[in-house]
């Protein structure tokens, strides 16, 4: 057996440069790093030795660096991925968030933090946390719940097993998740004969797993069976590739799709079969389908609550749920009718079972009555002296948008109001983290966006309180000459949890700036904050000073941003529906008493 000598960290990266995917590139497109005393000696060595084949990129905070490697991945429908290393310590509990994002999206990301000393020589090393009871754990024992898979990297001949183990689980279209290598850093420096044969390249097939015959059967017969079904798009029809597919199934049997926060672009919205987002942050021409649905066909989603009211959406007492996706945690939940295959797999093979069958449908006047409503509200306003509304906003970046336009966003008020009204086309114009909902991903996601698709446009939607939580990754878009641009509606605070506080009978408390407890009034210019990091950065006082400012965007030489003062308090009207928000039993405060009774009644809802 031929070997080479390698230090473990040299034999880590020598591996990952050499995975490839079926189209013949790194499955590991590159690394994100910080370095500090747990992985410069070991990991910075290697990877400065492999800066050909497997480039390594800086950021400035490692939670955000892990963000941009996940809407990477989630870009390219999970085909490729990134791996991100800090050193111990606080630079590993900053990946952690992260971490939990991607598992909850199912999205693939490797995780190499730096550990204690295998040797326990220095012990304890500088940021070595010591529990009294059990002299195993350290920092990186965080990521056990937040990792598909996890693995502490003590030796060098560790890496044979463990690496394989990795590469396996980021590239599994069920088990598909982050991956963490706890690399001891005094590990990562050691030497070891390891056969030459473990670097040879190798090709990843991503696995298209078809239904099992008794399961798809039943799935047939409850298909059959039905006269009102409704499909609802997850983000598993984008991984798996099936817009086309599903936009062929719909269309045969004439069965309505709606879209969830992950799932939204997997039709054109003006596709004849698809009445819109759907759930807490939907519209009523897809919550009025759904409320009449007798089955109810999930593919490639979760069902999270967002989905389905906190399970008060569907109404119909005859109502089933089918429920078809590659992991079979997800198609079991809530009694489902569980059809475990790959998405696009497993339609083709229930239409072709199906044949010409097909339903009444139902009326498109839901539809059209809801887009009416939606473009009369991101109209740009006639009257130029009130503050423009989000939804004013949508609709002039809406205007300015191209074929090529990918908008994007994660927390606080936009992800509601762009599920509801943004008019998505192409399959993944829409990027939405609302699986984790994790204020911060924006800018640091826009990034990821556009390393994956260079040649998209992307717009990152985000507000005052996100952008104040993490923004340094704008530096480093200009940095890299990564182009973006960022619209910073600013309505000083955080606006949606105000209105929900409001909606729930509280008081306007501790969220808006206006209400929390400061000597002084908050006044942040953030145009002149986004400059002094190299943005091109300008504020807009109009919606259509805005839309000027978002077709001069593409003229500029580095990432712009926008900013523009909103209304913190409309929303749009007749869409949206009933989320389980906990109101106090009791309190001093007829508004709570009155939505506690609000409340009481709609639990009776919920099935």
């Amino acid at each position: 057996m031929t070997t080479v000598r390698l230090t473990a960290a040299q034999a880590m990266v020598r591996y990952l440069a050499n995975q490839m995917t079926e189209e013949g590139v790194p499955f590991i497109a590159g690394v994100w790093a910080i370095f500090g005393h747990g992985n410069v000696a070991g990991m910075g060595e290697a990877l400065a030795g492999i800066r050909p084949d497997l480039p390594t990129y800086r950021g400035q905070n490692e939670q955000s660096m892990a963000h941009a490697a996940i809407a990477y991945s989630k870009q390219l429908r999970r085909s490729r991925a990134m791996a991100v290393t800090s050193s111990i310590g606080p630079g590993a509990l900053n990946m952690v968030t992260a971490a939990a994002l991607a598992h909850v999206n199912r999205l693939p990301v490797l995780f190499i933090p730096g550990d204690v000393f295998a040797n326990r020589g220095p012990d304890p090393v500088l940021q070595q946390i010591e529990d009294f009871g059990d002299g195993l754990a350290s920092v990186n024992d965080c990521f056990r719940p937040v990792s598909r898979y996890f693995d502490r990297i003590s030796r060098p001949e560790h890496l044979l097993t463990a690496l394989p183990r990795a590469m396996r689980t980021l590239t599994d279209p069920a088990d598909c998740g982050p991956v963490t290598l706890a690399f001891c850093q005094d590990t990562q420096a050691e030497a070891y004969d390891y056969p030459e044969s473990f670097f040879e390249p190798k090709t990843w097939h991503w696995r298209r797993p078809r239904p099992d015959e008794n399961e798809f059967e039943r799935a047939i017969a409850a298909i059959r069976a039905a006269k009102n079904p409704v499909i609802v798009a997850g983000g598993g029809v984008h991984f798996s590739g099936a817009t086309g597919t599903l936009a062929a199934f719909a269309s045969r049997h004439n069965i309505p799709v709606v879209e969830t926060q992950a799932g939204k672009s997997a039709l054109p919205w003006d596709h004849a079969s698809n009445f819109g987002p759907v759930g807490v942050t939907g519209a009523s021409s897809a919550n009025a389908v759904c409320e009449n649905a007798d089955l109810v066909i999930g593919v490639g989603t979760r069902f999270q609550d967002f989905t389905t009211g906190s399970w008060a959406l569907f109404k119909n007492p005859a109502r089933r749920i089918l429920s078809l996706n590659v992991q079979p945690y997800d198609s079991a939940k809530h009694e489902a009718i569980p059809l475990v295959s790959d998405a696009k797999v497993g339609l083709e093979l229930v239409g072709a079972a199906l044949g010409d069958h097909r339903f009444r449908g139902v009326d498109a006047s839901l539809k059209e009555d809801w887009f009416a409503n939606a473009d009369a509200v991101t109209a740009a306003p006639k009257d130029g002296n009130l503050l423009p509304t989000d939804m004013q906003v949508i609709g002039a970046v809406q205007r300015a948008s191209r074929d090529n336009t990918v908008v994007m966003c994660a927390a606080g008020t936009m992800p509601g109001e762009l599920h509801q009204l943004w008019k998505a086309g192409r399959p993944l114009s829409y990027h939405m983290e609302y699986g984790f909902s994790c204020m911060g991903y924006e800018i640091a996601g826009g990034l990821g966006i556009k390393m994956a698709e260079p040649d998209r446009d992307v717009i990152v939607m985000i507000g005052d309180g996100s952008y104040m939580m993490m923004n340094s990754e704008l530096a480093t878009a200009v940095a890299m000459g990564v182009k973006i641009t960022v619209v910073i509606t600013d309505n000083r605070g955080y606006g949606c949890i105000n209105r929900l506080q409001m909606a729930t009978g509280g008081e306007q408390f501790n969220n808006l700036y206006a209400h929390t407890n400061q000597a002084n009034p908050m006044q942040i210019d953030f145009a002149a904050h986004a400059a002094a990091m190299g943005a091109d950065a300008r504020k807009v006082s109009s919606i259509a000073d805005l839309e000027a400012a978002l077709n001069g965007a593409r003229e500029a030489k580095v990432a712009t941003v926008i900013v523009i003062d909103t209304d913190p308090y409309p929303t749009p009207e007749g869409g949206g529906y009933w989320w389980d928000v906990a109101v106090p039993e009791v309190s001093t405060r007829a508004e709570v008493t009155q939505a506690r009774a609000a409340y009481e009644a709609a639990l009776k809802e919920r099935r």
